[in-house]
């Protein structure tokens, strides 16, 4: 295979930097006006060189009882993931090992409701909220988070098990191996890259998740995205203080796609070169 000339490689290569800096220019942005003061966060000559002062960071840490939104993120996010991963498995393996000739519809109609606006059932899912008693709690925003995630979470688990040779659990069945079985043993460990990338994506979505934490919370149950919205006042926006706390927020999250960065990858590419 002939290499690409050095010109096309250094023009890519400086393309890539030049992208990658664009993407992350806002991240920095909100880092450096986080440890700046308000007057010098809200001058209209834009500071890169100035005294940071952390003081907007240990007072979101300290004041803003940005532990117990943090700890509600973890929980929320981590529980709806489980919730759809145990719903989400069983149906992927049904599609993708028992198709029937209403699979493919099946699957077009549940990546469909993603399309709809939240705002459009907002009204009918607060009263029944309200109703059921899960106002402002952590099991609510599990179901609410679990239910607008399960579409994407089965569309790539029906991918990725596709992916699995059905041959493997035909001779497992012929050995006499039992449902439990060959999801233990067989096709949860083939396809752990895609069931690793589809819960770090579920957790992704769900700590990023703002209109129904916003809508659904006051106080008890509410994440760090509503934590970032009560900084908006009516007296306006305090820039450093919200940048602050959105640093703070993604922080978490940032760090944990970092860390995962070559599974999530991994998992996304299975099963692309056969």
């Amino acid at each position: 295979m002939r290499r690409a000339p050095a010109a096309t490689r250094l023009s890519l290569s400086v393309l890539g930097w030049i992208v990658g800096g664009i993407t992350f220019f806002p991240i920095f942005w909100m880092a450096i006006t986080s440890v700046k003061t308000e007057a010098q966060a809200i001058s209209s000559t834009p500071l890169l060189f100035f005294r940071p002062t952390f003081e907007n960071l240990a007072n979101m840490i300290d004041g803003g009882d940005y532990l117990h939104f943090a700890t509600n993120s973890v929980i929320v996010s981590f529980g709806s993931t489980a919730a759809a991963l145990l719903l989400g498995i069983p149906a992927a393996y049904a599609m993708a090992y028992y198709p029937t000739h209403r699979t493919k519809d099946l699957l077009l109609w549940m990546l469909s409701t993603k399309m709809m606006p939240s705002v459009g059932v907002l009204v009918p899912v607060y009263l029944i909220f309200r109703d059921a008693g899960l106002l402002d709690t952590r099991i609510g925003l599990v179901g609410i988070y679990t239910l607008a995630n399960l579409p994407i979470a089965v569309w790539m688990l029906y991918s990725f098990f596709r992916d699995v040779p059905h041959e493997i659990l035909e001779a497992a069945r012929m050995d006499g191996a039992g449902f439990l079985q060959q999801m233990l043993w067989l096709l949860l460990p083939l396809a752990a890259p895609g069931i690793a990338a589809t819960a770090l994506l579920t957790i992704i979505l769900s700590w990023n998740e703002t209109f129904w934490s916003i809508n659904l919370t006051s106080s008890d149950a509410a994440p760090l995205t509503a934590f970032i919205a009560s900084f908006s006042s009516p007296e306006g926006l305090f820039w450093a203080r919200l940048s602050a706390a959105s640093l703070l927020a993604i922080a978490p999250i940032l760090a944990l796609g970092w860390m995962t960065q070559r599974q999530l990858v991994r998992g996304l590419t299975f099963g692309a070169v056969k």
